[in-house]
């Protein structure tokens, strides 16, 4: 189903654990009764509450099986297991805009984790690609939609 390798940091493995757990637990039961409810109001071939709720019911389910093939071929990164001499994913990396000396921490994680309002920016992106490998004091050069940005590495964390 996924084209490529899905690599997840342990609260990433969780996050998305949760989300099937609240999806077969919570939504299911819900998704559910609102089509028993849709069945009560008599004829379903013209029941609009009815439809809908199957709609939904298939996106639940859907989405269940969507996360558990994640799941079944993810590689987990151990927090333990990555290097802080060098930026991996996983890695917390505090860089300094060489343009204005502004610092800025983002966590490298991979495609299923990214959320950028979080500084969790993928091992994909282009800012993540251009830290991947690199070293503290390292300046690195990244294109991004809006030109370029010039990044110095300050720390690399766990």
């Amino acid at each position: 189903m996924f084209g490529r390798e899905v690599v997840l940091t342990k609260k990433g493995l969780s996050k998305i654990e949760g989300e099937i757990e609240h999806l077969k637990t919570v939504r299911r039961k819900e998704v559910s009764a609102r089509i028993k409810q849709a069945i009560a109001f008599g004829d379903i071939s013209e029941n609009a509450e009815y439809d809908e709720a199957k709609n939904e019911q298939a996106q639940v389910e859907e989405r269940i099986t969507k996360l558990e093939n994640m799941l079944k071929g993810a590689t987990v990164i151990d927090e333990n297991d990555i290097d802080t001499d060098v930026v991996n994913i996983g890695s917390k990396v505090v860089v300094k805009d060489v343009e204005d000396n502004e610092e800025m921490e983002y966590t490298i994680v991979g495609l299923t984790e990214a959320d950028p309002y979080e500084l969790k920016v993928s091992n994909e992106s282009p800012i993540g690609r251009a830290l991947i490998g690199k070293r503290v004091s390292d300046l690195v050069e990244i294109m991004i939609p809006d030109g370029h940005i010039s990044y110095k590495i300050m720390d690399i964390r766990r």
